[in-house]
């Protein structure tokens, strides 16, 4: 029998477990371990909260979890509750799938000023994670700033900017959604170092800023490119830059109407946040992209920031006893190996790159690699404890677990409050999700 420990509970830890079963069958017994008492880590935090079609992929993880040879346990922490090295003694492997929670700093003058926050907090703030649901931005401004060009700063652009009906369908949080039912923001800022043929934006998501009922996207023409030199682009970017263009070309009758406007502001380089205790404007300086990088000119300038968001990547959280990149902000690993029984995988493994999807082949990939350390003996071949010695070290230490089976009743007592028309009304307190379960 082979025992095996998934560390996190998203996308990555969950195709792993499915893995896990294609290799080995009856043959495996898989514990998934998260530190939240609930399943789907960025599927439930981290998608938009009206991105409900993404969400549905939960589906196909719960078909694995409810499988007889895969178990949550939810509410334990690893490095806190039990250490890596007391797991890794237990299981044959042990895969960190604990993605990369961690705003990463802009490491500017002013960061630590109120009213500028990282996007995991902003986010993990309108999705109801628990360490993030006191955040509590002032939107009583009138101009916001998102730092950064990729889906995560349309996230949090499209959020401010979306009307009370618009959130219908949606799962986001009442708290949240009370104070964007009051906000008075009518400029937000995307600001971004490079240009239109850097961005990272998709085109399904920047389309989406065409459809909002109160809110119209702007880009200066001065910031396009020829349109002939769109044809040596890959595809899903020239569909961003074609989409760039048609909010260029958006004639201002077609504005009037929109109370709130969404301007890009690109070849545009952070410098310092201004302000007296709290956040007031944003220094900038004007760039040049050289050989695909931004370049400083020397032109500064200032835009008013009631409220900034910076949305420029995530690092990995460290956990004692196990190698860590600080450069990189994740696991240190060879392809997903960091020694022979200690793996990692999805964003703990390379970093916040990649779909939902992309996290499957990954999965796949690290179980070929802990097959591979079983046939060579890397893994030595001698008897685990796996779940049972597990279950020992949580009895003795008093720790109160969260099952799949207790998981699905907070579920139910989510989707039982829920405010007409939306899915579920999420938890935003670990103990108010203990005790749904009973």
């Amino acid at each position: 029998m082979r025992h095996i420990a998934i560390v996190g509970s998203g996308p990555a830890g969950y195709y792993t477990a499915e893995a896990a079963q294609k290799q080995w069958g009856d043959d495996v017994r898989v514990d998934v371990i998260d530190m939240l008492p609930v399943p789907y880590g960025l599927i439930r935090t981290g998608v938009a909260p009206d991105h409900q079609s993404i969400k549905a992929v939960s589906q196909r993880y719960e078909k694995t979890a409810l499988t007889e040879n895969v178990r949550f346990v939810g509410n334990v922490m690893i490095g806190r509750d039990i250490s890596a090295k007391e797991l890794k003694a237990l299981y044959d492997a042990v895969v960190f799938a604990t993605g990369a929670p961690n705003d990463r700093a802009l490491g500017l003058p002013g960061e630590d000023l109120r009213n500028v926050f990282g996007s995991a907090a902003f986010v993990g703030w309108y999705n109801g994670h628990p360490q993030f649901a006191d955040l509590d931005p002032d939107l009583s401004g009138r101009n916001a700033v998102v730092i950064g060009m990729g889906n995560v700063a349309l996230d949090v652009a499209r959020i401010l900017s979306k009307t009370d009906s618009e959130f219908e369908g949606s799962d986001i949080v009442a708290h949240a959604l009370d104070l964007l039912r009051n906000s008075r923001i009518s400029t937000i800022t995307i600001v971004g170092r490079r240009g239109p043929h850097q961005i990272m934006m998709t085109p399904k998501e920047l389309s989406e800023l065409m459809n909002l009922a109160r809110a119209s996207p702007r880009v200066d023409p001065a910031d396009l490119p020829e349109p002939e030199e769109d044809a040596f682009l890959e595809p899903g970017v020239r569909k961003s830059v074609c989409l760039l263009r048609s909010f260029a070309a958006i004639p201002e009758s077609e504005r009037a109407d929109k109370t709130i406007e969404i301007d890009f502001d690109m070849f545009a380089s952070p410098r310092r946040f201004i302000g007296e205790g709290k956040v007031s404007a944003l220094e900038i300086e004007r760039t040049r992209v050289e050989s695909g990088r931004a370049v400083g000119t020397g032109e500064a300038y200032t835009i008013p920031a009631d409220l900034v968001v910076s949305c420029i990547g995530y690092r990995s959280s460290p956990i004692p006893d196990v190698p860590f990149d600080e450069r990189a902000g994740r696991f240190a690993n060879d392809g997903g190996r960091i020694e022979s029984g200690l793996y990692c995988v999805g964003w703990a493994r390379r970093g916040p790159t990649g779909t939902i999807g992309t996290n499957r082949p990954d999965g796949f990939s690290v179980v070929e690699k802990i097959a591979e350390d079983f046939d060579t003996g890397a893994i030595a071949n001698v008897p685990r404890e796996g779940r049972v010695g597990l279950d020992k070290l949580i009895n003795e230490r008093g720790i109160e677990v969260v099952t799949f089976r207790d998981w699905k009743k907070i579920e139910e007592a989510e989707e039982q409050a829920a405010r007409e028309g939306a899915p579920r009304e999420k938890f935003v307190d670990v103990e108010a999700m203990i005790r749904a379960r009973q």
